[in-house]
């Protein structure tokens, strides 16, 4: 679908270990600031148990799953806003992504440099906050001198609305704060769209650890928590070293050894990708037949046609109907054939608004 969460932070963090974890690509990762200068981007598979369990119920040729379009971004530094270090190149990357994954550092090792000579996770990402606020601020208000000029001379009520809206952007961000924290009504939320500010852009918290607070965290991921509790966002907590170390593992058996010794029973790559997808807002749906089993990403709230459009839009075009079963009624009953027997299958319109988990079969005519 070509949504992308592009991976930010401080040189040094760790985002090009975490990065490399996430995907097959390699990027290079070094003791030094500015380690990634192109944006990396990888293809990384979304973890669903769900789609295990229908490869053994259906024995397809084939499984496809779910993908996602992960981006490391090079480094920031104070002053970016002012093209300060790579700060420009920083900057118009991660407008082209659509969610931030911000990794802190929240770990000491004095044989990893940090670009402000101490760890101290929330003054780090305040600096990142503050750049993207400057950025921001410097977009709204160049707009803001545009939109009342031709609100002046327009009646349309959209142009004033803009207006409004730009205002209280403006306000947050003189405070210190994110555009993501003004709350907008619904009509103002969809003339908010068209400005991509940078700080309206949903948002993960990674606090990067070593692998003795994995489990518990520490003083540094506390405080991250406390510093974040108004903002409505997700903190994980991952050693991206020991990701790292874990990945070079061979077979999965080594794998799960590994994770249980140190009290885990799932990867923080695993959590960080499944947290991705969801910072989306996307979903999964599956089709199931002996050719092939696959999971289809589609937006949260997809009507049915809209859903078929993802495999083509002469599906979307031509939508006559969509065959529906719950994937708890499939693994229950264990075929197509048994849930429709069993008056498991539903017959969608256009209206059907898709479900997380369902098993999809499309109707259509061009």
């Amino acid at each position: 679908m070509g949504l992308q969460c592009g991976i930010v932070g401080l040189p040094n963090v760790g985002k090009s270990t975490l990065f490399n974890c996430l995907s097959n690509a390699k990027a290079q990762s070094a003791n030094f600031p500015f380690c990634t200068i192109e944006p990396n981007v990888g293809v990384i598979t979304v973890p669903d148990d769900r789609l295990i369990k229908l490869e053994e119920l259906v024995n397809p040729q084939r499984v496809l799953p779910a993908t996602v379009e992960i981006v490391d971004i090079a480094g920031l530094v104070k002053g970016a806003s002012k093209g300060e270090g790579l700060g420009n190149k920083f900057l118009s990357n991660i407008r082209e992504t659509d969610a931030i994954i911000h990794v802190l550092r929240c770990f000491d090792n004095d044989n990893v440099t940090h670009v402000d000579g101490s760890v101290d996770p929330v003054r780090d990402k305040e600096v990142i906050d503050l750049e993207l606020q400057f950025k921001d601020l410097e977009t709204v208000e160049s707009r803001l001198q545009k939109s009342e000029k031709a609100a002046k001379a327009s009646r349309d009520p959209e142009l004033k609305k803009l207006v409004e809206v730009l205002y209280l952007y403006k306000e947050a961000l003189e405070e210190g704060k994110s555009a993501r924290s003004v709350e907008l009504s619904e009509s103002q939320e969809k003339v908010a769209k068209d400005l991509f500010l940078l700080t309206n852009k949903p948002i993960l918290y990674v606090c990067n650890v070593d692998e003795a607070a994995v489990i518990d965290g520490n003083g540094h991921v506390e405080a991250v928590k406390k510093a974040v509790a108004d903002e409505n966002s997700e903190v994980l907590v991952i050693a991206a070293q020991t990701e790292a170390d874990i990945a070079e593992l061979e077979s999965f058996e080594e794998r799960q050894m590994f994770l249980e010794d140190i009290g885990l029973t799932e990867s923080g790559v695993a959590k960080l990708i499944r947290s991705a997808y969801s910072l989306l807002s996307l979903e999964t749906y599956f089709t199931a037949g002996e050719k092939e089993v696959r999971a289809w990403t589609y937006n949260k709230g997809a009507t049915a046609p809209q859903a078929a459009g993802v495999i083509h839009t002469d599906f979307e075009k031509g939508f006559i109907r969509a065959e529906v079963i719950k994937y708890n009624d499939y693994v229950n009953y264990k075929s197509e054939l048994a849930c429709k027997e069993a008056g498991k299958m539903n017959v969608e319109g256009k209206e059907y608004i898709v479900q997380d988990g369902d098993i999809m079969h499309f109707r259509f005519n061009v």
